[in-house]
């Protein structure tokens, strides 16, 4: 069986290698074959490795996917949850290897959406922690959001993305999204 390797950065000052390392390990000493799919510099609405992941998870090009963490694949509760369930009526194997979670048990179901319950409230925290400061910021005088013109001069990256196979025999492919 073939698995699928999902790691994600959010920025494209971040490194994927600890993720790939240890998710490749795992993968070797369980003598599974799999596919690397590398997401960097994503947000919440633009994950197109994602995406291309899930078609070929449902079109059964693979047996299961494999995360580091939970919150490398899903950026809310809600998505999160919607995914799994998905996955588990087609009958796909989720594994996060850091959160030592099997979705394919009721006890990984059950542990997962205990790990998500929490996730989803350290975000909101953060959340309300981030809106408190930029109101107090505010009652202070401070002009608020980026300079004028500041996003005109980025370059946004629209193509780049690739996913990498990696064989019995060490040999790698990378095909361009």
């Amino acid at each position: 069986m073939t698995y699928a390797v999902y790691v994600r950065v959010s920025t494209e000052e971040q490194n994927l290698d600890m993720q790939k390392l240890e998710i490749s390990n795992y993968c070797q000493r369980m003598g599974w074959n799999y596919v690397i799919y590398e997401e960097k510099e994503s947000t919440r609405k633009t994950r197109p490795v994602k995406q291309w992941l899930l078609q070929q998870l449902r079109l059964k090009k693979f047996g299961g996917v494999i995360v580091w963490r939970l919150d490398r694949w899903a950026r809310s509760l809600q998505e999160l949850v919607m995914d799994l369930e998905e996955m588990t009526n087609k009958n796909i194997k989720f594994i996060s290897l850091r959160d030592n979670v099997d979705y394919t048990s009721a006890s990984g179901r059950a542990f997962t959406q205990i790990l998500c319950v929490f996730a989803e409230f350290e975000r909101q925290l953060i959340r309300e922690r981030t809106l408190a400061g930029l109101a107090r910021a505010k009652a202070a005088g401070i002009k608020l959001g980026r300079p004028k013109g500041s996003k005109d001069g980025k370059v946004r990256r629209k193509s780049g993305y690739y996913m990498r196979y990696i064989l019995e025999n060490n040999k790698h492919k990378e095909f361009a999204l």
